[in-house]
């Protein structure tokens, strides 16, 4: 509903603003306005101007540019179609975000504060919400090692975006280590480059400055990044692609083969496990010795000397490739092998002949002549272990400290009340008694199952019921099964009970027949008498 208060912007002609009533519109004045309102559009009249300053556009409809009557404008004005600064909800900032540790501009107590924690003695938060360790005595009585008060958090209201950055309170200062670390290792590359060329004893090389050292450095690396072609390969690098090593659901998964949460270590981001989780066993013995065992077996080392065989005579000129040419490739590696060997071979020849002291080559081990070993163990003056790996005394053929179902002592290590227990939790419950008990439940479920089968036996072996006696059992059982449905369909739906367990089975004909006989037929007009 509008007044005459409400005026479009085809309409105005409001010349005069000190008027205190508005004055009836003649047939001139609409003739004017209609004028006024064509030479806007046609923009050889200026535009309207609104309260603020800015001009109306004179093609603006008028069920748009009419403001509401609870507006009471006075002008051509555009206010009540723009956004309200102040009914806009404001979210909190992308910087801000909750403090962590403590609040280090504050002196911390030295005395209970009333309303602090009773345990601990921040004021900060209560006692049941204190994530310290609780104590025997706490800062409420003894008055001592008041903890200081933590941040008060700030309440953070986030849009939509906000809700789903996954870079949310990330400190920028924190890459520095990761950026220190790589550092370090790049450094420790180059000196060990410089090291090797030193110890190489070659007349033909000069010993390189670090600069050199990272240059090849970098020309090794270059070879395994993923931007760099192979040797002999034609294929563009960026479109190669990746599948993760996915397990199968069947197979047992590799943190379950051991359960010690000493043994290896699993990364569950790339799913790999690289020690042997059964660790002390023999390889043959287990089924599973870790991602390196299998990495370093079989012909996986052979290979990947085979490819950096090719990697280096790429680098002297020799264009050969593992997989296009695996012939010649074979046979380069078998010249260069043979070559090296009898070039060692001479050199020791040459050696010997020179210094002597071929007899010392053929002298057995030193483990056999001394008796001495490379294991080295410290031990204390009362006999402990300090440093090192004990050496593994065999007792007897049988096994020995077995450890199963997570237990830390062996059976037999606890006594008490004349009963044989475990050490590690008091338990007299022994293997053999549990495999015992499911004995026992299993044969409970086999003579259950024996009396059932022995039932159904004997329904089959009684004497078969005539027709007549089977139909009325059928009418009796579809009225008790009429009036259970008339009583449930009385009772609310919240105290029905279920009935998804109900085994349902095909109806005989003697039943089909019975449902039949008591089914009630609404189009018969006789049955409102029955």
């Amino acid at each position: 509903m509008a007044t005459s208060s409400n005026i479009p912007v085809s309409a105005i002609l409001r010349s005069t603003a000190e008027e205190d009533e508005p004055k009836k519109k003649s047939r001139d004045d609409w003739r004017k306005a209609k004028e006024l309102e064509e030479m806007r559009k046609a923009g050889t009249a200026p535009a309207a101007v609104d309260e603020e300053g800015r001009d109306i556009n004179p093609h603006i409809p008028q069920y748009i540019s009419s403001a509401p009557w609870y507006y009471n404008t006075r002008g051509p004005t555009l206010k009540h179609q723009r956004i309200d600064a102040e009914s806009v909800k404001q979210f909190s900032g992308i910087d801000e975000w909750y403090k962590r540790g403590v609040d280090a501009t504050k002196p911390v107590a030295t005395k209970y504060r009333k309303g602090a924690c009773e345990n601990c003695g921040a004021m900060t938060h209560q006692k049941k919400d204190c994530m310290d360790r609780p104590r025997k005595i706490g800062a409420k009585y003894s008055g001592a090692q008041i903890a200081p008060d933590e941040w008060v958090q700030p309440v953070l209201d986030r849009d939509f975006d906000g809700k789903r950055d996954r870079w949310a309170g990330y400190d920028p200062a924190q890459h520095q280590a990761v950026v220190d670390h790589y550092a370090k290792v790049e450094q420790a590359k180059r000196l060990l480059k410089v090291e090797k060329l030193k110890l190489s004893g070659n007349p033909n090389e000069k010993e390189g400055s670090d600069d050199d050292a990272k240059v090849d450095d970098e020309a090794d690396d270059d070879k395994y990044v993923d931007e760099v072609d192979m040797p002999g390969t034609k294929v563009d690098s960026k479109q190669r692609i990746t599948v993760r090593n996915l397990r199968i659901r069947e197979d047992t998964a590799k943190y379950l083969r051991n359960l010690d949460p000493n043994s290896a270590y699993y990364d569950p981001k790339t799913r790999s496990m690289r020690d042997n989780p059964h660790a002390g066993k023999d390889d043959d013995e287990v089924d599973y010795a870790g991602e390196n065992f299998v990495r370093f077996t079989g012909d996986t080392m052979k290979h990947s000397k085979t490819q950096l065989f090719a990697w280096e005579a790429h680098e002297r000129g020799v264009d050969v490739h593992p997989l296009g040419e695996p012939t010649k490739l074979e046979t380069l590696k078998k010249q260069y092998d043979e070559k090296k060997d009898e070039f060692k071979q001479k050199g020791k020849l040459g050696i010997l002949e020179k210094y002597g002291g071929e007899e010392h080559l053929d002298a057995p081990p030193k483990e056999l002549l001394l008796a001495q070993t490379e294991h080295y163990a410290e031990y204390t003056r009362h006999g402990t272990l300090v440093k090192g790996q004990e050496k593994q005394i065999i007792r007897s053929k049988y096994e020995e400290d077995v450890f199963i179902n997570n237990h830390t002592s062996v059976w037999g290590s606890f006594w008490i009340n004349g009963q044989w227990g475990y050490r590690c939790c008091h338990s007299f419950v022994k293997e053999e008694a549990k495999k015992a008990q499911e004995k026992k439940k299993a044969k409970k479920k086999q003579k259950k199952k024996q009396r059932k089968d022995l039932k159904k036996m004997k329904k089959k072996d009684s004497p078969k019921k005539t027709e007549e006696e089977q139909l009325k059992e059928a009418l009796k059982k579809e009225e008790d099964a009429q009036k259970e449905g008339e009583r449930l369909s009385k009772l609310d739906d919240r105290k029905r009970s279920y009935n998804s367990m109900v085994e349902v089975a095909k109806p005989t004909d003697i039943e089909m027949e019975a449902y039949y006989m008591k089914k009630r037929r609404d189009e018969d007009p006789m049955a409102q008498f029955i």
